[in-house]
């Protein structure tokens, strides 16, 4: 059955969507003409789309208009496009920590008010008008965290209703009385599809409305657009699609907005290799969003068969920034072999606009059912504690002086200094920073420590970890942000 499912549905999308694969691989590869440059960073605030608002507002194609504030009391805007009697509502960072589907909606107004495209466009704003709440949540991204300034989670507050921000978006839903809905969010980073390495990328729910999970028309169409949208996602990340637990979540405003009528699609930015910043998957919110936008306009979407949405592989969350596998780790005299699954957590700097990495241990034992983004296979290596530079220097700046990377090769993992400024919080150097009276604890394996070791073959390091960074010292070859300061 599942066979005959996929069958049919790449017959369907070969014949009736050609059109729309073009205008997809056209999005993908001219991307970089409507990317948002001044929105280059995670971490964008409330402050940084306001001169952006403004250059629309000074465009008769864009409708802007301030429908609350927030606690704070930061202005949350609706900006609307189109003339059609289909509305679709596209709210983003509701969570104040997730920011990639606002640096699309952006790119997407470069595109709309572009002269390309012309027939394209005038399909979408012809049929559509789009209306767009690109930051519900401007005092939690101020701070970069999930919550607002109440404290309070707001896509938990879709029957309470106490926080503004969320009267608003209720507020605008009733008032569009909006035909689609995107519910745009991100997603930890350690999300994979089920069963596989490769991690979520895009994940995409169709909400339930009741505990019964019904289907009518308006989830149905929900979930055909989401087929639509994982068709075109596997042509840039294949296999990296997840779809969500479907559970009926009472409070949520994606369950509540699908039982209010609005057909509705929750989109999740995951994880990329080597897109620390979402990039890549930002430019992928770009090009699906639109897509989908294009394929509602045009009502080919309907003739989706709806069993494929099954098809797509549920989350799953088993993937480490860095897993180690069959390391020798002998403890009291006697070598067992484990496998360490790390993950580089990020801690936010002063004004919450960068960050520097403090890692950890997050798992350890048997992780055969478990991935990484990175993994080394340590078979026939062990684990050894390292060394302090036995000399001590005066500043950072004498640094300079020594071969980094020989010291590793040397099994030196730490460095003293005579005195660390109170205002440095990480260790610029593939090396821990230490302080002149600083002791070093002996190395124990156990979830929570910080993962700086050595791997060593017959009492020779040919691996080294530094704060959940790893390095080939055959090469010299790792990536890295920072180390760790221990004053």
């Amino acid at each position: 059955m599942k066979s005959k499912v996929i069958t049919l549905y790449l017959i369907f999308f070969c014949v009736s969507h050609t059109q729309s694969q073009d205008l997809t691989s056209k999005l993908y590869g001219s991307y970089d003409t409507y990317k948002e440059k001044e929105l280059d960073k995670r971490r964008i605030k409330h402050r940084d789309l306001q001169p952006l608002l403004a250059q629309y507002e000074a465009n008769p194609l864009f409708g802007i208009t301030k429908v609350g504030e927030s606690i704070e009391g930061r202005d949350l805007d609706l900006i609307s496009i189109g003339t059609g009697n289909t509305h679709v509502l596209l709210w983003s960072q509701m969570h104040g920590d997730e920011p990639t589907a606002t640096q699309a909606i952006f790119d997407i107004f470069k595109f709309l008010e572009s002269d390309d495209f012309k027939e394209e466009k005038k399909e979408i704003l012809s049929n559509l008008t789009l209306h767009f709440l690109p930051m519900l949540n401007p005092d939690g991204a101020e701070r970069y965290q999930r919550r607002n300034l109440l404290g309070v989670d707001i896509n938990r507050d879709a029957l309470r209703l106490q926080s503004p921000e969320s009267k608003v978006l209720k507020r605008v839903r009733d008032s569009l009385q909006a035909d689609f809905g995107f519910n745009l969010h991100d997603q930890s980073t350690y999300y994979n599809a089920e069963r596989t390495e490769k991690p979520a990328t895009i994940s995409y729910l169709a909400p339930a409305y009741n505990y019964e999970k019904d289907i009518n028309e308006s989830r149905g169409d929900a979930m055909k657009i989401i087929v639509y949208m994982n068709n075109i996602i596997q042509k840039y990340a294949l296999g990296q699609v997840g779809r969500y637990n479907d559970d009926f979540e009472p409070r949520a405003f994606g369950d509540n907005i699908q039982k209010w009528g609005t057909s509705t699609i929750l989109i999740e930015s995951g994880g990329y290799a080597n897109d620390i910043e979402k990039q890549e998957i930002r430019k992928l919110n770009y090009v699906s969003i639109l897509s989908a936008i294009y394929t509602i306009a045009k009502g080919n979407y309907k003739d989706i068969p709806i069993e494929a949405y099954g098809e797509i592989p549920e989350n799953d969350r088993k993937l480490f920034d860095l897993k180690i596998t069959n390391l020798t780790y002998n403890l009291l005299g006697t070598d067992y072999i484990l496998d360490l699954g790390i993950n580089r957590l990020e801690v936010d700097k002063q004004g919450n606009t960068d960050f520097w990495y403090s890692s950890r241990v997050i798992d350890q034992g048997d992780l055969s059912t478990y991935y990484g983004y990175e993994t080394l296979d340590a078979n026939g290596l062990s684990i050894k504690q390292g060394k302090v530079y036995p000399k001590t220097l005066a500043t950072i700046s004498d640094v300079k002086q020594l071969d980094l990377m020989q010291l590793l090769r040397e099994g030196y993992t730490y460095l003293r200094l005579e005195k660390i400024p109170l205002a440095m919080l990480e260790s610029p150097i593939p090396l821990n920073l230490v302080g002149s009276t600083y002791e070093l604890p002996k190395l124990q394996l156990q979830v929570g420590i910080n993962p700086t070791f050595l791997i060593e073959k017959n009492g020779k390091p040919v691996y080294v970890v530094i704060n959940g960074f790893l390095f080939d010292l055959s090469t010299g070859k790792g990536s890295f942000k920072n180390a760790m300061i221990y004053r």
